[in-house]
């Protein structure tokens, strides 16, 4: 077979190195020394096939990096510190377009839900007043709102939820906003199916009202899954806001539509009552793991800084601590997309939960559904607890007790009590049957009888019951989980990234007058050989049945989601090699030797070669297409008058 080292895009051939090649960007071993693989020479380090280009701009695959686009470099002490990277083209020209724009950027309104003894849950406040809710969306957003009554949350309650929107609906304004989110990893990337609503429940007794007690909610509604961003700015406006009532709201509202816009690995400064957050939003630039350090600088005015950890990070340590011995079951069933219930006692501990989770596969996407707190009012409870058919891949979280009887059926039940960080070491808690699974109300556990194909690694659990004993803090905790999972995701995912890079077509199959080539077909069976010599075995300790968890992974929602995302970057890579290959013809040459009929027809497909480009955001430098221009005006120019000014008028589809 012809040598890999000519493949577009593909990788340097094996040789005495340890780890074997990876794709482009990716860095082994996870974590410690920044060990890249060595190109050797002749392998097409820095032509149009270098496998750097791989992995274009919002790539989904692990580590997606290019070694020209690296992110923040190691500051003192090995930190990483936040680099300002290069800022898209005049966000602001774009976002002062309208009032309300930059506003919009960040959520797409605020409610406040409160109780009424007629209506039950109604939402009282949508700011700004012109934000568009159906009926169905508001009616969600009532029910996902307020804690179940059983769960008995007295005082301030904070927790999220996730539901779908309405269809049918134009998406809102602005390109530069889906240029924005090209520039995430792919497990930040939002879709644009459903929207979160971040709480702060307040129920307090007050006997001056009839019920004798005030409950109310306020929600902001997002459709970016910046989790910790959101609860921190919750916790500092809702007291204030329970207070003083809507103009305080309408202060903080004006305040947001102040913000810059939410641009990737910038240091952003967002004002919120006097108050100044500084936080930095991760790009896809990033080396997986690192969370850049945003410095606090000293403000020249009276003003608080605050500077945020993180934008979207939940406490791991602290959601997984009631099940921690399982935590490598629980990474393999959300990695094979497995439907999944989390029964907790009020909707803070289930939403933490099942955000605790989707995060434990990152860098990889969580492709199926998810709702961090899911209520018998919920637009979908039907369609999700019928027992006419398999229960689908998604992650619930619910507090309700008539669930334990509802989703009896369900293969995977994690029961949790009140989430505490433990004083002393948990005790061993064993899998339990689901048919011990009858109410609410019984024992914390995990509730299956999947069978894991992975031998279990009992040094990370000697190590976090080590970090409980010595009292270490849950931050340095969960920083250990957080590597532990991201290193076991990177060694099961490194084998399916190489071989899906050795899908590209050979450099030498590309011509500037035929169609780019396809990719080849992806095989199973070509891919469960590569296991041998190139498997997770590689960079990861563990026993077991790798094989049968990737043959379980290859059915998953969670493999054609990575797929389909690894597909599209590598056939918009051909379509820039073949963009480059025409540039480097003498266009003008050829069109003096054929016809005007076949001239024109090139013109045309040149055209549109430059609106797929811009239209798919192809991963080519602006020089090509200045050049591939200056090509198509020359060859115009070459052509009779009544020609050229056809052309020089015709667009093209």
């Amino acid at each position: 077979s012809p040598s890999m080292a000519g493949r577009a895009g593909a990788l340097p051939p094996y040789g005495p190195h340890y780890p074997p090649p990876l794709p482009a960007g990716m860095v082994w071993p996870p974590h410690g020394a920044r060990l890249a693989p060595p190109t050797p020479s002749g392998s097409g380090g820095s032509g149009r096939g270098d496998a750097s280009h791989l992995t274009p701009r919002g790539g989904a695959g692990v580590g997606a990096m290019s070694r020209r686009e690296r992110g923040p470099e190691p500051g003192p002490g090995g930190a990483e510190v936040a680099a300002e990277d290069a800022e898209p083209e005049s966000p602001d020209q774009c976002l002062s377009l309208l009032p309300w724009d930059r506003f919009s950027a960040w959520l797409h309104c605020v409610c406040v839900v409160g109780f009424d003894l007629e209506l039950g849950q109604a939402v009282e406040v949508i700011y700004p007043p012109h934000s568009k809710l159906t009926d169905k969306e508001k009616t969600n957003i009532c029910y996902l709102s307020f804690p179940d009554s059983n769960s008995g949350c007295l005082g301030d309650t904070q927790f999220c939820f996730r539901f779908r929107r309405s269809p049918g609906r134009k998406v809102s304004f602005c390109c530069f906003l889906d240029q924005l989110d090209r520039e995430l990893p792919v497990y930040l990337k939002k879709d644009s199916a459903y929207y979160y609503g971040y709480v702060y429940f307040r129920q307090v007794r007050d006997k001056s009202l009839k019920r004798g007690y005030f409950q109310k909610s306020l929600v902001l509604i997002s459709k970016l899954p910046y989790v910790h961003l959101f609860r921190t700015m919750l916790k500092q406006i809702a007291p204030e806001y329970f207070e003083k009532s809507e103009a305080f709201l309408e202060a903080v509202c004006s305040d947001i539509d102040r913000w810059p816009a939410p641009v990737p690995g910038k240091v952003l400064q967002l004002p919120l009552m006097g108050l100044i957050m500084k936080l930095r939003i991760p790009t896809y630039r990033d080396k997986p793991g690192t969370t850049p350090i945003v410095q606090n600088m000293h403000q020249a005015d009276a003003q608080i800084s605050m500077a945020l950890p993180t934008v979207h990070e939940v406490d791991l340590f602290r959601c997984f601590c009631p099940v921690f011995f399982h935590i490598q079951m629980l990474w393999e069933l959300v990695l094979l997309g497995e439907p999944l219930v989390v029964m907790a006692p009020s909707p803070a501990e289930s939403s933490e939960t099942v955000l605790a989770l989707v995060s434990c596969i990152s860098p990889l996407k969580y492709c199926s559904d998810f709702r961090p707190y899911f209520t018998i009012h919920d637009s979908e409870f039907k369609e999700y607890t019928t027992r006419t058919q398999a229960p689908p891949s998604v992650i619930l979280g619910v507090t309700n007790p008539f669930f334990a009887k509802t989703l009896q059926h369900w293969p995977h039940i994690i029961r949790i009590g009140d989430i505490k960080l433990p004083g002393e070491v948990p005790k061993q808690v064993k899998v339990k049957k689901l048919k011990n699974l009858k109410t609410l109300d019984s024992k914390p556990g995990v509730y299956t009888s999947y069978k894991p194909y992975l031998n279990k690694d009992e040094e990370i659990v000697k190590q976090l019951q080590k970090g409980v004993q010595q009292k270490r803090p849950t931050e340095a905790q969960s920083v250990i989980l957080r590597r532990y999972f991201l290193e076991l995701t990177e060694s099961f995912i490194i084998p399916l990234e190489r071989y899906v890079a050795s899908l590209m077509p050979l450099q030498k199959c590309i011509s500037p007058w035929k169609s780019p080539p396809q990719l080849r077909q992806f095989s199973q069976d070509d891919f469960m050989k590569t296991l041998e010599k190139a498997g997770p075995q590689l960079t990861s300790g563990l026993k077991g049945d790798w094989i049968g968890l990737y043959r379980h992974f290859l059915k998953s929602p969670n493999f054609d989601g990575w797929f389909r995302s690894r597909q599209k970057e590598m056939t918009q890579k051909l379509e820039a090699l073949h963009l480059e290959a025409l540039c480097n013809e003498n266009l003008v040459f050829w069109s003096q030797k054929h016809t005007e009929v076949e001239t024109v027809d090139l013109v045309l497909k040149l055209k549109n070669k430059l609106l797929q480009a811009d239209r798919e955001h192809l991963p080519v430098k602006t020089d090509t297409l200045k050049k591939l221009q200056t090509h198509i005006n020359d060859i115009i120019l070459a052509l009779p008058d009544d020609l050229q000014d056809i052309l020089l008028k015709t667009g093209t589809t």
